[in-house]
């Protein structure tokens, strides 16, 4: 009974520094994302990363010259059909060839820059 414990404690600290590890990468990832179009201002969080196979999220934080926190999410979803997208949990719809053009762009960038300067793949 106590080696399953410990079995089961051991197993639960390598799922836990693994899904540190992830979390972790991803940050980096959407903090080299957000400075793919040019520095990101003072005050501003700025944050462009793949979530998973078919989602890509922008996600933007500043304060307006009212001194209002403003916060944009925008997700989008890549499918067969085309690209969906919903910004800050809004329904899903469907981008423009140009807007879609832009994204393809922005990811071949992203998986470039994260290969160089995250991953280290030459």
């Amino acid at each position: 009974m106590l080696k399953q414990i410990f079995t089961q404690l051991a197993n639960q600290r390598h799922d836990d520094q693994l899904g540190k590890a992830y979390r972790d990468l991803i940050h980096r990832e959407a903090r080299m994302g957000g400075q793919l179009f040019g520095p990101v201002p003072n005050n501003v969080r700025r944050e462009f990363f793949c979530l998973d196979e078919h989602t890509w999220v922008w996600h933007e934080e500043w304060t307006d010259r009212n001194g209002e926190r403003q916060i944009i999410t925008t997700r989008y979803d890549v499918r067969p059909s085309g690209i969906l997208k919903a910004q800050n949990n809004h329904h899903y719809q469907q981008v423009s060839e140009e807007e879609a053009e832009h994204l393809l762009e922005a990811a071949r960038q992203y998986l470039a820059r994260a290969d160089k300067d995250i991953y280290h793949v030459t």
